[in-house]
Parts: C-alpha cells; structure tokens; sequence
C-alpha cells in the first residue's frame, strides 16, 4: 500500500468516525420544537392550541390547575403552564365578597390601557385583567360574589400577537368560570 492509499485510507477512518459526532451534535442543538400540550388546559378552559403560541421550544411541558373551585374555602385559583420549569402562561381567577376590593394598580407600571371585556378590563403589553358580578351586594356592608379574572404571558413573547389574541382568550375564561360558577350571565 503506498503513501497515497494509506493517507486516503486513514482520512476516511477518521471521517467515519468524526461525521457521525458532529452530526449528532448538530442535530442536539437543532431549534426545538414547543413542547406538545393536552387538549385543554386550565381546567379545560383553553385549549392547547391556544396556548402554545405563548409558549417557548423546550423539552417539557407542565400544567400545574388542579380544580376549578372558589367557595368559601378556597377564594383564589391559578393555573400555570411551565416550560422546562419556568412559568410561561399564567391565569387566576379570585373571588372577591365587595366589588371596590377590585384595582388593578399592582399593573400601573405596565401602562395598562381600558379593555372593553367584563367590568373594568385592562390590557397591556403581555396581559389582561377584568372582573365579573356573580352575585351583586345587596347593600354596601353585605358582601357579593365578584370574580376577578387575569392572564398573563411571561418570557419573550410577541406583544402585538399578545395583544390581539388575550382579549379573547380573557373572554373565554370568563364565560368558563361564569358557566363553572354557575353565574348569570348579564
């Protein structure tokens, strides 16, 4: 075997060898795809579809809802969607017994803007907020039922695509916990 033959022989060893690592390699850093979510989420409130758009690639999805349950026990409900363990897609809903316990001020540094879903909505870049009567106060000392409602995006996610798609999404969740509440509907 001459020199040529050898040098060829031995590129070709070599090449068997490394092609092999620095495809897998590339293949591991290749985009990731958004995990895939159930059919619905948040208590069946949303669907996956309408989540995923949110949410970035990553290698695990988790939805962290439980039941959908305000009573006297239990005034506060969130549901969160993790993406490899970080909070990307957040909704609460909170049950308030007087309607002027309401404000949204702890958004005021996001520069919210009127929202025209429920009563008082708010919108701003990643978010929106609104609540609904359930049972209105028969007075100014004896409590109702007021439900507050808010979604939230978090990480890198489109505001203009965010703020198209959350008022429906907001309206959605209202109609979810009015039926699931068993409010009337006004």
């Amino acid at each position: 075997m001459g020199a040529l033959q050898l040098g060829n022989a031995a590129r070709a060893v070599v090449l068997s060898v490394v092609a092999p690592v620095l495809l897998a390699g590339c293949a591991k850093d290749g985009p990731k795809a958004v995990p895939e979510l159930p059919p619905r989420v948040c208590w069946g409130a949303f669907s996956g579809s309408e989540v995923a758009p949110f949410l970035p690639a990553g290698e695990k999805v988790t939805v962290s809802d439980g039941d959908f349950e305000l009573n006297e026990n239990m005034d506060s409900e969130t549901c969160s969607v993790d993406v490899d363990g970080i909070t990307r897609f957040m909704v609460n809903a909170t049950v308030w017994e007087f309607e002027r316990s309401i404000e949204w001020s702890s958004w005021d540094q996001r520069s919210p803007r009127p929202l025209d879903v429920g009563e008082g909505g708010i919108i701003w870049d990643v978010g929106a907020a609104t609540h609904f009567v359930c049972e209105p106060s028969k007075s100014l000392s004896d409590p109702g039922k007021y439900i507050a409602l808010y979604i939230e995006t978090f990480g890198k996610v489109d505001s203009e695509k965010a703020q198209s798609t959350v008022p429906e999404l907001l309206k959605e969740f209202m109609a979810y916990a009015q039926r699931e509440l068993k409010c009337p509907q006004r």
